[in-house]
């Protein structure tokens, strides 16, 4: 039985952590996983419930953090290192930016025979200043030229790998998509719906506006807002939005409320507030199934899970087109707009309000997309294929 040691940045609420672990799982009997990350931070919850309510038994690196610190760096790539010894792994998988460059470097010094990096999303743009950009591409591409394969999560993020940014050959890099257990979105919709509105005191009239994920810079937060006032102003009045999830840009995005006169309320229900910040809800599913439209304003993504997640639960998006949003969304069921073309965001926000606002169900498009294309099944049969092609490979 081949061994896999698979390493991902951190634990925390977010598509990296159902994808590993549902690898981990259901990849046995083929193959013996040992699933390993680091802890969650500040302002962040732990994601350790996914791979644990699988059975699983992931081991946890203190030392792994998401800035850069060379002693903590340091010591956990000797950590991996002595994983490494002890678990004596046919292939180190390695999943996002940290994970890849410390978990690459331990299994190259190891000689382990298989090394695979899947690209989540990249910091080539919209994260760090040029001089700072240019090393982390110069260390992507040597890392790579010592890879025996790397992962792209979509077509648009492998041309810009391969193409854009050259951080490794076209014939290294195969596309395999996410995967998630969908069904939980498809069922128990109007149960759902009726406990969430009831809970934020939502009238049937009003509409209901969701974005969700981590409030970081890179999720551009403040387009959200100021598409929030946009709607004020053009007399759409019978909305409310919601903010679902947590992170460092918080009081900013707070801040920008005020700025811009849009009343807001922490947590609890209050009619009167236009953005409700709900932190994060485990249970997306009841958030989405109350909701009407999903909007999506970040700079850079990979494959961003909310829109899968919000198609699968029949919900109308509307979002900017970066990273491989366009290989995710169905034409049918949202609208995109440039990153830079912030009218063009109001505009379609506005559209999306007046022609599918206040409705619990869309054509089944989204939802038959979603499900055909983003299974966990597919996900884990693309990944044992490109697995055996790479033992055969290395002839073990």
């Amino acid at each position: 039985m081949p061994k896999v040691l698979r390493i991902i940045n951190r634990f925390n609420i977010g598509g990296i952590t159902y994808n590993v672990s549902y690898l981990s799982k259901f990849l046995e009997p083929e193959y013996e996983t040992l699933l390993v990350g680091g802890p969650e931070e500040a302002g962040e919850d732990s994601s350790l419930y996914i791979p644990q309510g699988l059975g699983l038994k992931p081991r946890v690196l203190q030392q792994f953090q998401r800035s850069i610190s060379f002693r903590a760096d340091y010591r956990a790539y000797k950590e991996i290192k002595k994983l490494i010894r002890e678990f004596k792994p046919d292939i180190v998988h390695t999943h996002a930016s940290k994970a890849g460059a410390v978990g690459r470097l331990a299994a190259i010094h190891c000689k382990v025979p298989v090394i695979v990096h899947t690209f989540h999303g990249h910091v080539f743009h919209s994260y760090f200043g040029k001089l700072k950009t240019g090393f982390y591409i110069f260390i992507e591409r040597w890392l790579a030229k010592r890879s025996s394969a790397i992962v792209a999560i979509s077509n648009k993020q492998r041309q810009e790998l391969t193409g854009v940014f050259r951080i490794a050959a076209p014939e290294q890099m195969h596309v395999i998509p996410l995967g998630f257990d969908l069904k939980r979105f498809t069922e128990n919709k109007a149960e759902n719906r009726r406990s969430f509105r009831e809970t934020y005191q939502l009238k049937d009239s009003e509409i209901a506006i969701g974005i969700i994920g981590r409030l970081a810079p890179v999720k551009n937060h403040r387009l959200f807002i100021e598409a929030i006032a946009h709607l004020k102003k053009e007399g759409i009045g019978h909305f409310r939005a919601f903010v679902i999830g947590d992170g460092e840009t918080r009081e900013e995005i707070m801040a920008c409320c005020k700025e811009l006169g849009v009343s807001f309320s922490e947590g609890g229900a209050q009619p009167d507030a236009e953005v409700i910040f709900t932190s994060w809800i485990k249970q997306v599913e009841w958030a989405l199934h109350g909701l009407d439209i999903v909007a999506l304003t970040s700079l850079n993504e990979g494959t961003p899970v909310s829109i899968i997640e919000a198609q699968a639960a029949g919900k109308y998006v509307v979002a900017t087109n970066v990273g491989g949003i366009e290989d995710v969304l169905h034409p049918d069921c949202g609208l995109l707009s440039d990153v830079q073309d912030k009218e063009g965001f109001f505009r379609n926000l506005a559209k999306a309000c007046r022609e599918f606002g206040n409705k619990d169900r869309l054509p089944e498009a989204g939802t038959e997309w979603a499900l055909s294309r983003f299974s966990y099944q597919r996900l884990v049969s693309d990944m044992r294929h490109l697995y055996g092609n790479l033992i055969k490979q290395h002839g073990f």
